[in-house]
């Protein structure tokens, strides 16, 4: 029952660990569980929003890393009642764009962002599903302060301390909520 246990165990629960995926070795933890089941999706929700609703953390908007930062990202936006903005993979958006390459463990990715989805001294929440690495989020800090924003926070459902992305993220200055931690990759 979900008064036995924190918020965190429960959702935890809800989170596959696929072995052996993309690559052997990986532990793949796979959050679509908890997209699937409407109370626990609430409850993954719910855990952001509470927070971003404190004045001190709420944001005039709310920036997804492509793909899964999408999916909640968008729905904290509607729950804030705040916009949202997607952050995408290269030659995705249609308009004007801004753009960041980083380094992935075998080669380099860029994403980018439409010159007019923030404007300067917007406080933006920089949400993904996972830290691992940092890349991907930390592209995103950079887009987003091209453009003038201040990243109050980077939020994700699970961080992967071992990789080291969250110990480079809060040396660049950005501050992390994350739910979960896993140990392994």
């Amino acid at each position: 029952m979900m008064q036995d246990l924190s918020v965190t165990d429960y959702l935890r629960r809800h989170i596959r660990t696929v072995p052996d995926w993309p690559s052997p070795g990986v532990q793949f933890r796979d959050i679509t569980p908890l997209l699937q089941n409407p109370r626990v999706f609430r409850v993954l929700i719910d855990a952001f929003v509470h927070r971003y609703m404190e004045p001190g953390l709420r944001p005039d908007v709310v920036a997804g890393l492509d793909a899964r930062g999408f999916i909640i990202g968008s729905v904290i936006a509607y729950e804030l009642a705040v916009g949202f903005v997607p952050i995408r993979k290269k030659g995705k958006l249609p308009y004007t764009t801004v753009e960041e390459t980083y380094e992935l463990e075998y080669g380099s990715a860029t994403v980018e962002l439409h010159t007019d989805a923030v404007k300067p001294g917007d406080r933006v929440l920089l949400v993904d599903d996972l830290i691992a690495t940092g890349g991907t989020m930390m592209a995103g800090k950079k887009l987003l302060e091209k453009l003038g924003a201040q990243v109050i926070e980077g939020a994700a459902i699970v961080d992967l301390p071992e990789l080291g992305g969250s110990v480079r993220l809060r040396e660049a200055g950005l501050p992390l909520f994350t739910l979960i931690d896993f140990a392994g990759h």
